[in-house]
């Protein structure tokens, strides 16, 4: 029986860098590497931040090649549009002043390896079908953080659209005229149903500021405008789905991120708004799950879609 070849996943986030090393589906080893690279593209020239972003990701990847030489597959999850055709990025709202950098090739120039950069909301969905045993019918990933990503797993492969944009579900208006959102328009998704969202709702009604893990605690505790503020996440997040679930009609939908952490203040509020919003033909039809990778989706997509 031949020897199944290990592969890299790597998650690269705002403020760090993750590097998987798996056998399949099998993590075997982690490293984390802690970066800011938020505020080095905020903070720098575009091309020192590019460089600077590089580095770090090479200096990542060749330690774990010391242990692991005979790696040749390396996949990485990177927030930003990926034009589907170069493979570059072509831009990362999360990482400000990078456009048409090319990590893949100069990755795969320099290491003399395979690699691959894909979206990393689709390098996650893509973990989450791979865990989910491959269904079928195709998965719907939902990331709750800062903002909110969206992937869409079809046919066995993400599915980035003709401009590597497609399954940008935090930008749906949920709210016409309401709040500013980075991207330019008013009352997109991810202004009420991310981190960011649920702490701005909560300032509204209170004046003050607070994390959105901080608010949880305040809604366990029983403050109503904490309960509310989730509350208007979990609408939000379901008006949304189910817009989504009209046009592509997937069984499978899993929600993960940070935000996951505490689905308890939003579950029953999401149901019902989903319910409420779907058309009658796809109720109670749609299995939503919380994500249970800890994390691990974005690295296991990543290196799941290198190996292939």
């Amino acid at each position: 029986m031949s020897k199944v070849a290990k592969t890299i996943g790597i998650d690269v986030g705002g403020t760090n860098l993750r590097i998987g090393v798996f056998d399949e589906m099998r993590l075997i080893e982690e490293t984390r590497i802690q970066a800011d690279f938020s505020t080095i593209c905020k903070s720098s020239a575009p091309q020192a931040a590019w460089q600077t972003i590089f580095s770090v990701t090479v200096d990542g990847i060749n330690s774990v090649l010391k242990k692991y030489p005979d790696i040749a597959h390396i996949g990485i999850g990177f927030p930003g549009f990926i034009d589907p055709y170069t493979h570059a990025v072509a831009q990362s709202p999360n990482l400000p002043g990078l456009h048409n950098v090319n990590l893949a090739h100069d990755l795969a120039s320099l290491l003399q390896k395979t690699v691959i950069v894909e979206n990393d909301a689709n390098a996650a969905a893509f973990g989450e079908y791979c865990l989910a045993g491959k269904p079928a019918t195709g998965l719907i990933y939902l990331g709750l953080g800062t903002g909110v990503g969206g992937g869409l797993i079809l046919n066995g492969r993400p599915h980035v659209g003709h401009h590597g944009c497609a399954m940008e579900v935090g930008h749906i208006t949920v709210v016409p005229e309401g709040r500013l959102c980075g991207c330019g328009n008013l009352g997109c998704m991810e202004q009420y149903a991310s981190a960011s969202g649920v702490s701005l709702s909560y300032q509204e009604a209170t004046q003050r500021k607070q994390s959105a893990a901080e608010i949880a605690v305040l809604a366990k505790a029983g403050d109503k405008d904490a309960i509310h503020a989730y509350h208007i996440a979990a609408n939000a997040l379901a008006q949304a789905l189910a817009s989504i679930l009209k046009i592509v009609d997937v069984q499978h939908v899993v929600i993960g991120g940070g935000m996951a952490g505490a689905w308890d203040l939003m579950q029953d509020t999401f149901n019902q708004r989903l319910h409420d919003d779907l058309i009658p033909v796809l109720r109670d039809k749609v299995k939503v799950e919380i994500s249970t990778a800890q994390d691990m989706a974005g690295m296991l997509g990543a290196s799941m879609l290198a190996s292939q």
